[in-house]
């Protein structure tokens, strides 16, 4: 037993004598879990206070159940679905999200959004229960889900916005926002800054609204005025989101993203993009030409899977070395690969 000066059990060893008697974990996820155990074990010396360790409790547990209800819906693709709980159900805009949800759910997608009334309880009619997640957020004025979800094993509580957040935008293939008030337009801009950075994969981010509104137009006219001409947001930031003029535009925008694309990852320096049928090369290099500025070295290769590469190894790839830069250029890349014609095309 290895102890510290101080006559203590040293934490990392004392995690990975537990970690060694786990059966059936792969060595990858034995070494994250012991990495977990160990820095659990060291809150024993840095002395938190209670609500510190309460709040990494509940945080590690409300993740840990969400990723197991979520885990059993790999390979269907999800929208996030984000509005106000305070639309009527006779308002334009709760007809569109009702309707925009039943039209993703008959493409073979899943819906995810809140658990309330509003645009929440429109997002699930739509799909029904069935094709629906609920991420129910513990607030006074909300006390229970809306009778649609309410019961259903995809009805996930969480006491933290953060956790909820996570789990929205992880899941993730699409995003599709209706007008509403400081909760929306942070789940909004919170998407956009985590693409903006690329610290999240870059998703379709599709805003509606019901027929007769300008909300949209209105919130962009604030965003060029405020943000793009003040130069806080670069030129090519405005491509990460789309207005849509009816809900049929906003389906065909979100699946129009997967025509060709299929997801991306780095491996080292470089972007990954995996499609669905190989591109010539004449197309090859037209999107290095015209998407240079992305290219740190080197130019745009395609090929099969990268050494390290261990999913959709059936894929072929397009990559490069990427700047890590101008991530709305790089949506833009991908909205070209789409659009390219394929063997397939007439």
């Amino acid at each position: 037993m290895r102890r510290r000066n101080d006559g203590t059990i040293e934490p990392n060893w004392l995690a990975e004598e537990v970690v060694k008697r786990l059966d059936g974990a792969s060595p990858k996820d034995a070494r994250q879990i012991g990495e977990m155990l160990a820095t659990t074990l060291k809150l024993l010396s840095d002395e938190p206070d209670l609500g510190q360790l309460k709040l990494m409790n509940h945080a590690l547990k409300e993740m840990r159940y969400a990723y197991l209800i979520f885990n059993q819906y790999t390979g269907i693709r999800k929208v996030s679905i984000f509005g106000s709980a305070r639309t009527p159900e006779d308002h334009p805009d709760y007809v569109a999200a009702r309707s925009f949800g039943r039209k993703m759910a008959e493409s073979g997608w899943m819906a995810i959004t809140g658990a309330g009334d509003g645009i929440m309880k429109a997002g699930h009619e739509g799909p029904q229960r069935e094709a629906s997640f609920g991420l129910s957020i513990r607030l006074p004025f909300e006390t229970t889900a809306n009778d649609v979800i309410e019961g259903d094993a995809k009805l996930i509580n969480f006491r933290y916005f953060f956790t909820r957040k996570l789990m929205f935008v992880s899941h993730s293939d699409a995003i599709a926002v209706f007008p509403g008030g400081f909760g929306t337009q942070d789940e909004l801009f919170e998407s956009l800054t985590l693409m903006q950075t690329g610290k999240s994969s870059i998703v379709p981010v599709v805003l509606v609204q019901g027929e007769g509104s300008d909300y949209w137009q209105q919130w962009e006219e604030g965003v060029a005025a405020n943000l793009l001409e003040c130069g806080w947001i670069s030129p090519e930031d405005p491509g990460l989101y789309f207005i849509a003029e009816n809900v049929d535009q906003a389906v065909e925008h979100v699946l129009q993203f997967y025509r060709r694309y299929r997801s991306s990852r780095y491996v080292g320096d470089r972007l990954v993009l995996r499609i669905d049928s190989p591109l010539t090369e004449e197309q090859v290099a037209a999107l290095e030409d015209e998407f240079k500025d992305l290219v740190a070295s080197g130019g745009f290769e395609q090929s099969g899977p990268l050494p390290g590469e261990d999913t959709h190894l059936e894929l072929p790839r397009i990559h490069f070395h990427h700047t890590r830069r101008a991530f709305g250029l790089t949506r833009r890349l991908i909205d070209r690969i789409n659009e390219m014609p394929g063997s397939d095309d007439k």
